[in-house]
């Protein structure tokens, strides 16, 4: 059995979050609003997104811009739901356990799904759709089964 390192730098999350971002732009469910919407440049937008996880994780990184913005543009264009936001925490967690283990480790995949339920909250006037397809169960049952 192979034991996985903990995030501890940078130079960790570069590789997560490119693998993420990957996998993100890949899925049928939510990498439209990557690929088409926002038509995102992984390149441009990786150092951003690292500063940004720099500074949630570590405290270190000098993240200073609108999280949210970008994500209320998108939801303007095509509303996104509870099962857009369940589905990027999954795949966060998929890229986090992928690579790393321990308490930044696990620090990252609490803070991905607190997240994920503020911007779904913000987004959708705070209807986190909680029942059936919701939220609530693919984070209960899909993400921690």
């Amino acid at each position: 059995m192979t034991t996985h390192p903990d995030i501890t730098g940078r130079a960790d999350l570069e590789p997560l979050l490119r693998g993420f971002y990957l996998a993100a732009f890949a899925d049928p469910l939510i990498g439209p609003y990557f690929t088409e919407i926002a038509g995102l440049d992984l390149e441009a937008h990786l150092p951003h997104i690292t500063d940004f996880w720099e500074r949630a994780l570590l405290g270190t990184g000098s993240y200073r811009r609108d999280a949210f913005a970008p994500h209320a543009g998108l939801h303007g264009q095509r509303p996104m739901t509870a099962a857009h936001f369940g589905r990027w925490v999954q795949l966060w967690r998929a890229a986090v356990d992928g690579r790393y283990a321990g308490p930044t480790a696990d620090r990252a995949k609490e803070q991905g799904e607190r997240i994920a339920l503020a911007l779904l909250r913000r987004t959708s006037g705070g209807d986190t759709g909680g029942g059936d397809g919701g939220f609530v169960p693919l984070a209960a049952v899909l993400l921690r089964g």
